[in-house]
């Protein structure tokens, strides 16, 4: 087996990027629904410890992530209003809130995301 090289990403989780549908309420207006799949990717999470506000984050029982996925352009669409569900374990839900290609090379995007939190 080759060994891994440094920097490259292990995308072993699969995870299911959700948004919440608009539907109407039976008057015209348009109001949140139920969260619906827009895209299943294979992704890498990474865990983050060590600064004083994720140590005081997790002594509240919420654990902040990296969420690291390839860049395709629905992964450029992610938004903060999204939610990431593990596709092996449904109760594990990750809330993004933030998305950004750091490297500027459109190879991966990292969404900030937070586990422990409500949707």
């Amino acid at each position: 087996m080759a060994p891994i090289r440094p920097g490259i990403p292990r995308l072993r989780e699969k995870l299911h990027f959700q948004v919440r549908a608009l539907v109407d309420d039976g008057f015209g207006n348009e109001v949140s629904g139920d969260f619906a799949t827009q895209f299943t990717a294979a992704a890498e999470l990474i865990p983050l410890t060590g600064s004083e506000p994720v140590i005081a984050a997790r002594l509240t029982g919420v654990q902040p992530y990296i969420i690291r996925v390839r860049s395709h352009v629905a992964a450029r669409a992610v938004a903060t209003a999204w939610r990431a569900v593990d596709a092996r374990n449904p109760s594990r839900l990750f809330n993004i809130t933030s998305a950004a290609n750091i490297d500027e090379k459109n190879a991966y995007i990292d969404m900030m995301a937070t586990q422990g939190v409500a949707t």
